[in-house]
């Protein structure tokens, strides 16, 4: 069976207000991306199933700027409506792409509606003008005139890329040690790749105040969940309905002493030749800092 990846991400124009109500604005991205992708699956004339998929918010792109989108894991295939059987989507293909980008778009605008009228929204510095409600319509119709990006990704070559997928990038924020080149008093230079020109491989030098503001505006409000579950995989169900699927699908549950864990999917490559590298030790952050201290007064002595 195929995984699918879909991302989800809404026009820059909205991006201020998100910053503004994150909370409610965060959720709403999570709500529109569900009920967008549960409603096109079960259409008979697209899949005609119940699906089940993870969700996972990131806020940033390559260069730390603020870039919300929502990251979809799918599995290729539902239940049917009646549960008595699984329905497999097509070799290579789940959901159209632009029936889904309509539909995102109607549903996140539809919330952005709503809570504007049950005033939810706050509106501070650029975004105060829109706090009025014919400068707040207006602003809505401008998104009507856009097309939103919903972006289908490859298909998972399995389960092991999923866990591999899943291992590198939910926990991650904003940007990973590897990617970073230098580090002195004044800045710090980093590795990113340019999506507009081919993911060409490029390299960004921030002074150090700079690269603290765009680092720091991507740390969610407390208690806001990034990883979220829908359908046959959401929290309430899928005790009943995971094993429905599995033995629809003639699977076996996976052994938990032999799954793989994150370490072992996702091992870094060395930088110098390229091969895997294996955990040798764990340190304790108290051991790490011991270590460096001891270090410096090695170099002072000598």
């Amino acid at each position: 069976m195929n995984y699918y990846h879909l991302v989800f991400s809404v026009p820059h124009a909205l991006v201020p207000l998100i910053w503004q109500n994150q909370k409610i604005l965060f959720a709403l991205l999570f709500k529109a991306t569900a009920a967008t992708l549960l409603e096109v699956a079960a259409d008979p004339q697209h899949l005609g199933a119940e699906i089940g998929f993870l969700g996972i918010l990131h806020t940033w792109g390559q260069t730390l700027q603020r870039h919300p989108h929502i990251h979809c894991v799918v599995p290729g295939g539902g239940l049917s409506p009646d549960h008595a059987r699984w329905i497999s989507s097509p070799p290579r293909f789940f959901l159209p792409v632009r029936v889904l980008s309509r539909v995102f778009r109607g549903k996140f605008v539809a919330g952005l509606r709503r809570a504007f009228s049950q005033h939810q929204l706050g509106f501070y510095g650029e975004c105060q003008p829109l706090a009025k409600k014919k400068a707040f319509a207006a602003f809505l119709r401008t998104l009507f005139r856009q097309d939103w990006v919903v972006y289908a990704k490859k298909p998972f070559g399995g389960p092991d890329h999923v866990l591999q997928y899943l291992a590198r990038y939910t926990h991650r924020v904003a940007i990973s040690n590897h990617r970073l080149l230098s580090v002195d008093d004044s800045s710090v230079s980093f590795r990113w790749k340019d999506y507009a020109h081919h993911s060409k491989c490029r390299m960004m030098t921030l002074s150090n105040e700079e690269f603290l503001r765009r680092l720091v505006q991507h740390v969610l409000p407390k208690g806001l969940p990034r990883i979220r579950y829908f359908g046959w995989l959401a929290n309430r169900r899928r005790q009943k309905l995971l094993p429905l699927c599995r033995r629809l699908l003639g699977a076996t549950p996976p052994d938990s002493a032999s799954a793989p864990t994150g370490y072992e999917t996702a091992l870094p490559q060395c930088p110098c030749c390229g091969g895997a590298m294996h955990v040798v030790e764990r340190l304790t952050a108290r051991q790490i800092l011991r270590e460096e201290q001891r270090q410096v007064c090695t170099i002072d002595s000598s």
